[in-house]
């Protein structure tokens, strides 16, 4: 399939990817943004198999996982989240690194494709408890590319490591800037 979303992606689309990961990088958790439109979801799948990250899963609203076409999100990686309830989400995902049924695990920390000022943090948390770096997957549509961050250095305060992946993620614009990270 690889070659398939490279043909689409490289030849066809007009896209390239930037990626500054360091070489034998097997765990991590992704931090995708920004997260504008639903093009983004399939954007990632070639970006996904391009780079060489198939094995990576997501995270993505409940109600995509219903039918009829549920079964396909689930088959592409997904892990169904309830939004409507405070699940222990976190520990869930940190039981499924430690018990190595996940390696890789994208994540949106908008959470949702319109402006979100206040960002979802339980990415952060996953990171520490499961002992995983963060990588930043940005989609820059105006320039089409998508940048791939080397590790992202955390500390041990959340809202400060939030406001400097802001930083590196608030020149690339999504498919609708307006709603992007400001």
């Amino acid at each position: 399939m690889r070659s398939i979303y490279s043909f689409f992606y490289h030849t066809v689309a007009g896209w390239r990817i930037r990626d500054e990961r360091p070489a034998g990088l097997d765990r991590y958790i992704v931090v995708v943004a920004p997260h504008t439109s639903n093009w983004d979801f399939l954007v990632g799948l070639c970006v996904r198999s391009i780079a060489h990250m198939s094995d990576a899963k997501y995270l993505a609203k409940q109600s995509l996982f219903k039918a009829p076409f549920g079964w396909v999100f689930r088959a592409l990686g997904g892990y169904p989240v309830d939004r409507s309830k405070h699940s222990n989400l976190v520990d869930a995902v940190v039981a499924m690194f430690d018990r190595g049924e996940i390696k890789k695990i994208a994540i949106t920390p908008e959470g949702t494709r319109g402006y979100q000022p206040n960002w979802k943090t339980g990415f952060h948390h996953i990171a520490r408890k499961a002992g995983v770096p963060i990588i930043l997957a940005g989609f820059d549509y105006p320039r089409k590319e998508v940048v791939i961050s080397a590790p992202f250095e955390l500390t041990e305060d959340t809202d400060a490591d939030i406001e400097r992946m802001k930083d590196w993620f608030r020149p690339l614009k999504g498919k609708h800037p307006e709603l992007g990270i400001r």
